[in-house]
């Protein structure tokens, strides 16, 4: 069970979660996959005597593979999400961390893209809310979206809270 819908109260539900592009994915698998056949060719081509590129690519393949593994440790200990009542973001793989904004107490809300980013749909999110530090999302999928959820949520919150005018 992921943390957000571990800590939702009496009441609250999710309205939207966010996600790693598949280009996040992509590249990670690209950094990891590439050196690899760089070092099988230099491997093959060295016919077991000592060559320089072998040990060039061996050094590329184990920066490839830390690249890989950061990022999808990355993308496996990160969830973001709306529920009807805060904004939730919660990383890390054996301590944790989060970074929780009640909806009404969100001031502000900032997309950024790279023109890439506009091309292929994925972006950051940056959160602001009254009393606390801003809060940036990772890289996502359809950051327009998940701030119209969030724009969502908030105005339901604000319609359930209005007091009728007599």
């Amino acid at each position: 069970m992921s943390y957000i819908q571990q800590s939702l109260g009496d009441g609250e539900t999710i309205i939207a979660r966010a996600h790693f592009h598949v280009l996040y994915f992509v590249f990670a698998w690209a950094s990891l996959l590439i050196p690899l056949v760089l070092l099988l060719v230099a491997l093959a081509r060295a016919q077991g005597q000592p060559d320089p590129y072998t040990g060039a690519a061996g050094l590329l393949f184990v920066l490839g593979l830390i690249t890989f593994l950061r990022l999808m440790i990355r993308k496996w200990s990160t969830e973001v999400g709306v529920t009807s009542h805060r904004f939730v973001e919660k990383y890390g793989l054996l301590s944790m961390r989060t970074n929780e904004i009640a909806l009404p107490n969100i001031e502000g809300v900032k997309v950024t893209q790279s023109i890439l980013g506009r091309l292929f749909g994925y972006g950051t999110v940056r959160i602001e809310g009254t009393g606390v530090d801003s809060v940036t999302t990772p890289p996502i999928a359809d950051p327009v979206g998940f701030v119209r959820a969030i724009q969502t949520a908030k105005e339901h919150i604000a319609g359930l809270t209005a007091t009728p005018r007599v």
